[in-house]
């Protein structure tokens, strides 16, 4: 019997998992286990043989197209599981070959020096969730690009809306097109419809996130982070959803870091260079905060739809919200009167609108998540 830590590398596959292990030991090498089928029965039985020594079990893999299923199963049969980034995994430059084998030693090996980054694994329910916010924002793409193409169909044959675009107007304008040739005509319901049955999808969804936001255990976080002007439902959904806990935030910069939303920086002795942002992280949540920063470019003020918001909320929350209008206000106005591009300075809002809601997310969280 020992109490030394067996670290585990897995490569998960679809129907396979390749199986690494080394000892906790100093000098003790790598060694293969084999390949293992991908069920619960076959990850059961392995635990049994690996643990026969009485010794800790140390298992990882990387994060992919597979989920957290393994690691769950594992760690309801009482061993730790880490679920790594694999952008963060270090690889030799010149290692052109990749196996396998080769990955589940290097997996095993990396975990006793201590050189993987575990990813935050979200519970069943978080991960419903967020899987439904993930597929309205696809439906949502879907709809922009079908809007598209209708809008270039239109402008091949020189045809231009005189309403704008998307209007009631502009709808019923549609409506009453004709062409000369009858193909031309079908094609033109075709992507009518299209359009329209996007629309019902992207309307489905959202009523469903609103129907099932308040049977979420993070509830209390949603209707928090709603008090800060341009995060409506949706956005607040998106937001909790993909980031989580909060609580794994020390501060709000690394939730900004977090979110790709530092600056790049290529900067060498007495010489600093800082570029655009990183853009290195949850590409759906930055998306979502960018475009609430832009309603920061009107005056600060608590409209009737943001006072309907706050109602419920205790006084605390209220202050760090109108902190933030006051704030993110005066500095789009300061920001675009010494020139900087629109753009530019609406990143730099949402990057500051990340510690408000960091910092009304800690205020709820602890009580509820």
């Amino acid at each position: 019997m020992t109490d030394l830590t067996l670290f585990v590398g897995l490569d998960v596959h679809k129907k396979t998992i390749a199986v690494a292990m080394v000892e906790g030991t100093a000098g003790a090498n790598v060694r293969f286990y084999g390949t293992i089928a991908n069920t619960p029965d076959a990850l059961r039985t392995l635990c049994k043989k690996l643990s026969n020594d009485g010794g800790r079990l140390t298992f990882c893999y990387e994060a992919g197209p597979c989920g957290y299923g393994v690691q769950r199963h594992l760690t309801r049969l009482g061993h730790h599981c880490d679920v790594v980034a694999p952008a963060l995994i270090p690889r030799k430059v010149g290692d052109k070959v990749k196996t396998d084998r080769r990955d589940a030693m290097m997996l095993a090996q990396t975990l006793r020096a201590g050189q993987l980054t575990a990813v935050w694994v979200p519970d069943e329910a978080h991960e419903a969730m967020r899987d439904l916010v993930r597929l309205r924002a696809q439906a949502m793409r879907d709809l922009r690009k079908a809007r598209q193409q209708l809008l270039s169909f239109l402008l091949r044959h020189g045809i231009s809306s005189p309403y704008g675009h998307w209007t009631k107007m502009h709808r019923r304008w549609l409506g009453e097109l004709t062409f000369a040739h009858p193909a031309q005509h079908l094609a033109h319901e075709e992507m009518l419809q299209r359009i329209e049955r996007a629309e019902a999808l992207c309307d489905r969804l959202k009523q469903a996130i609103a129907e099932l936001v308040p049977q979420w255990s993070l509830a209390p976080v949603v209707q928090a982070i709603q008090a800060l002007r341009g995060v409506s439902l949706v956005v607040a959904a998106v937001i909790v959803a993909e980031v989580g806990s909060f609580g794994r935030f020390d501060n709000p910069r690394q939730l900004m870091a977090y979110l790709g939303l530092n600056p790049s920086e290529h900067s060498s002795g007495a010489t600093i260079r800082r570029g655009p942002i990183t853009k290195t992280g949850n590409a759906l949540a930055r998306t979502c905060l960018v475009e609430a920063a832009w309603t920061y470019r009107f005056p600060a003020r608590v409209t009737q739809i943001i006072r309907d918001r706050m109602k419920d909320l205790p006084e605390p929350i209220r202050n760090v919200a109108w902190k933030a209008q006051v704030r993110l206000s005066g500095r789009y106005r300061k920001l675009t009167a010494v020139g900087k591009p629109a753009p530019k300075v609406v990143v730099a809002i949402a990057r500051e609108l990340v510690g408000f809601i960091w910092a009304i997310a800690r205020m709820v969280e602890p009580k509820f998540a």
